[in-house]
Parts: structure tokens; C-alpha cells; sequence
């Protein structure tokens, strides 16, 4: 004999979780289901080649060399999508010197979304 209770339970635990499905699915940034291609925004006096490391998509890297006249720092900041933003260690060049910062988003994140070369 089919129970009526049992169906109108099971239908509404069916609609719950339609509904609990879409709630969830709206919640979610529309950035995040979409990769954001590194940039870099490098400061006058450096020019700058960044990326991400070849085997692991949550190490980047500003290498930079020293066109100018004056000493200059710069740092790699890499902002990591869901995870905190992440900043390289400081590196101090002379005029004609080269030298790398890297940085490395926590494995937890959705990975480096964009790549920033810093003063």
C-alpha cells in the first residue's frame, strides 16, 4: 500500500534541496569560477617579467632589472583569490642589477588571480 505521508516527504526534501542548491550556487562570486590571467603593473626604472612558477600554479615571481640611475626595492604581491593576498621578500637593486622576489599563495585558494610588481 503506498503511504501518502512517505511521498509528500520525499517531495519535500526534493524541493529543499533544489532550493538549498540554487542558494548555494548564487552565494558564490561569479569571479571565482573564472581564472583572471596574471598581470603586472611595474614600477618606472624595472622592467619586469612575471608569472607563475612552471609546476605550481600558486608561486609567482617578479625577476626585474634595474634600468634606472638610483638604487630601488621592489617586491612581488600576488592576490590570491579566495586565500589573503601575499607579498614576496623585498629585494634591493642597484643601476644594471637584476634579482627575483617570489611569493606563494596558500594551497587552500583558488591560486594567483593577479600578479603586481610593488615599490
Amino acid at each position: 500500500m503506498n503511504n501518502p505521508l512517505k511521498g509528500n516527504i520525499v517531495r519535500t526534501l526534493a524541493q529543499c534541496a533544489a532550493v538549498t542548491g540554487l542558494a548555494v550556487a548564487l552565494a558564490v562570486p561569479a569571479t571565482a569560477a573564472t581564472a583572471v590571467a596574471p598581470t603586472a603593473a611595474i614600477p618606472p626604472g624595472l622592467s619586469c617579467d612575471t608569472g607563475k612558477h612552471a609546476i605550481d600554479d600558486y608561486t609567482g615571481y617578479a625577476l626585474c632589472r634595474n634600468n634606472g640611475s638610483a638604487t630601488q626595492t621592489f617586491w612581488v604581491h600576488l592576490v590570491c583569490g579566495w586565500s589573503p593576498d601575499v607579498d614576496g621578500e623585498h629585494v634591493t637593486l642597484r643601476p644594471g642589477e637584476s634579482g627575483q622576489s617570489t611569493a606563494h599563495c596558500a594551497g587552500l585558494g583558488s591560486g594567483i588571480g593577479e600578479i603586481h610588481v610593488r615599490p
